[in-house]
């Protein structure tokens, strides 16, 4: 069961809301949106229905769920949510805009961020993304530079404007990812890593979660009920490729599952089409896919020098594909009734 506040109720409001669900023996857990804050009751449903909530200061509704993501589900939450990133300057995503995120896949050295982040702006990208701590399949491949490559983040950060995109990959280093990222980045191979997502849930930063690379819809949707049971409602989901027998990719992308999600759940969802294909030729046919099928944006590598990248250069843009990826960034949203993302940014 959920319920649904106000606008306009008060922290005593979602308190009484609490204490009541308490006093018959449930669990209410309490996550707050931008317009909105949602309260999650767990335990027995019979008990709840004689508490007459509805009649409570500052509830709007009450919704029994049958979803087993509740927080998460549009069965409580018909409008998809649109989650913005960033402090001074806030970028959206969601159902109305596009949002054009890309930068290099890991940061190696402060000039090739700061490239990797002008070749992204001038190509239209509102977001900035760069890895500081990497985990690879092999424990042999370049890791990462860790707390220093966030710091070289938060410096290309005051350079362009851009707010960061980052991963993090380890609950012990969700603070000090915080608190130079504006948005955490769980990636596909921690996404049912419990712990760390429910630590992301408690960092008050917007959260792009990642769907794993061989998980089902429902387990990526009950990894994001992880999170907004911690209380962060922020949340965009990200189809980055599963796993399947066709060698040709790296990944298959699954670009039914955009709209399949969409009519699921209210959170955004985007597209990375850069390690679906781990090609740079797929990466354009790829994005213009997603924003065909009404993805909320897309998230791609770029890189200066892809040949002498430290990580993923085969599929890292420059020139000719870069340029190709602006153009049709520019173009495709309009005719499909969005916005570019840049057009709604809000300064702080």
């Amino acid at each position: 069961m959920v319920v649904v506040m106000s606008p306009d109720a008060t922290e005593e409001d979602v308190a009484a809301v609490v204490a009541r669900v308490e006093a018959v023996g449930g669990e209410a857990n309490v996550s707050k949106g931008l317009t909105r804050t949602i309260i999650g009751l767990v335990g027995d449903i019979e008990s709840f229905h004689h508490l007459n909530l509805r009649t409570l200061r500052g509830v709007a509704d009450v919704h029994r769920i049958s979803d087993p993501y509740k927080l998460v589900s549009r069965q409580h939450h018909p409008e998809r949510s649109t989650v913005w990133v960033g402090t001074g300057r806030q970028v959206p995503i969601g159902p109305e805009t596009f949002t054009f995120i890309a930068g290099p896949c890991a940061v190696e050295t402060a000039g090739q961020t700061l490239e990797a982040a002008q070749m992204a702006q001038a190509a239209g990208a509102t977001l900035l993304r760069g890895g500081a701590f990497k985990p690879r399949t092999s424990p042999y491949a370049f890791q990462g530079l860790g707390v220093q490559g966030l710091e070289i983040l938060a410096g290309v950060r005051e350079a362009t404007g851009m707010p960061i995109v980052t991963e993090v990959v380890d609950a012990r280093d969700v603070t000090v990812v915080a608190e130079h990222a504006d948005m955490l980045q769980v990636g596909t191979r921690n996404m049912a890593n419990f712990g760390l997502l429910q630590a992301v849930g408690e960092a008050g930063k917007p959260v792009l979660l990642k769907r794993g690379m061989t998980a089902t819809i429902e387990e990526w949707l009950m990894a994001a009920e992880y999170i907004a049971r911690r209380g962060n409602l922020d949340v965009v989901l990200c189809e980055r490729g599963i796993r399947t027998f066709e060698p040709a990719t790296r990944n298959t992308l699954d670009i039914s599952a955009v709209p399949v999600v969409q009519a699921t759940s209210h959170l955004p969802v985007i597209v990375d089409p850069s390690h679906a294909a781990g090609r740079k030729d797929l990466v354009v046919p790829l994005s213009r896919a997603a924003m065909g099928v009404g993805a909320d944006g897309v998230i791609v590598d770029v890189h200066p020098d892809p040949e002498s990248a430290l990580c993923d250069g085969p599929q890292a843009l420059l020139g000719t594909e870069l340029r190709e990826l602006a153009s049709a960034v520019r173009r495709l949203p309009p005719v499909l009734g969005r916005v570019d993302a840049s057009e709604r940014v809000r300064e702080g």
